[in-house]
């Protein structure tokens, strides 16, 4: 029987702490999944699993019993801990018994592919991790061809952004571009038609031409597309909307553009 940890001075809780700060996820190329469902797509995906942390008295799910058990005879390290030390890491009440240790290795824009299909998630100085682990969740739904991160952004390998992924994270690319004119000559290299989105736009999006290949942008939460990112792009569309409601959250309004995409021309093969 492998020895069960019980001390939060063990070196992997110790370094599950420490990938909580963005700057030590930054040097050790490196965050931490948790949940069932996000480890087993890391694993599904091939990702690079520094060390699985299981809680035996926790995991009870019989299929993910077994995923540890090969992975484990495959060469992964596994790491057991207590039950009431694990509790003490996890990021949700009644947690799983299952998280893994993942290492992330560095994407750039010039590795995204982009092909007649494509459809990108561009967006703009986006802050808050939440509503990017979802966006990047929708996108896998919707078919995606990935995200693009403009500009200071939140960190996708947040563990907020990777909760609200659910797993998607390991499906869909998520690259930064330093700037916006980066984003833009990319964006013309491969003759994406740049669909920005503004309140203030004339044309609906239900009206407006959006085939592929195309990137939505969509701007922060607060302030959403600068004016110079507005008048670049080469179409602007609005999000009709009725009610009382000035604006719609950054992660419903990519979940309509994308879905809309999708409405027109069907999930990729």
């Amino acid at each position: 029987m492998a020895q069960l940890i019980t001390s939060a001075a063990n070196p992997v809780v110790k370094r599950v702490r420490l990938l909580a700060d963005r700057r030590h996820r930054r040097q050790e190329s490196a965050f931490v999944v948790q949940g069932i469902q996000p480890v087993w797509q890391a694993v599904e995906a091939g990702a690079d699993v520094e060390v699985l942390i299981v809680a035996p008295d926790l995991l009870r799910h019989a299929g993910a019993v077994d995923m540890v058990a090969r992975r484990e005879a495959a060469g992964v390290r596994v790491a057991r801990l207590s039950a009431e030390l694990f509790g003490r890491i996890a990021d949700r009440d009644a947690p799983s018994g299952l998280a893994a240790i993942v290492r992330s290795g560095p994407l750039a824009l010039a590795d995204l592919q982009a092909g007649a299909g494509a459809v990108f998630a561009a967006l703009h100085e986006v802050a808050n991790p939440g509503n990017l682990g979802t966006i990047v969740r929708t996108a896998s739904a919707a078919g995606a061809s990935g995200i693009i991160l403009i500009g200071p952004s939140a960190d996708p390998f947040d563990p907020a952004a990777v909760k609200a992924s659910m797993g998607a994270l390991f499906t869909v690319p998520v690259v930064p571009a330093a700037s916006a004119a980066e984003f833009l000559d990319w964006a013309a290299a491969r003759d994406l038609t740049t669909v920005a989105t503004s309140g203030r736009a004339s044309v609906s999006c239900w009206d407006a031409d959006l085939r592929p290949p195309l990137a939505l942008l969509l701007g922060s939460e607060g302030t959403g597309l600068p004016a110079d990112l507005l008048a670049a792009a080469d179409l602007t569309v609005a999000i009709p909307m009725t009610g009382t409601a000035e604006s719609l959250n950054l992660a419903v309004a990519a979940g309509i553009l994308l879905f809309e995409v999708r409405r027109r021309t069907g999930l990729p093969a």
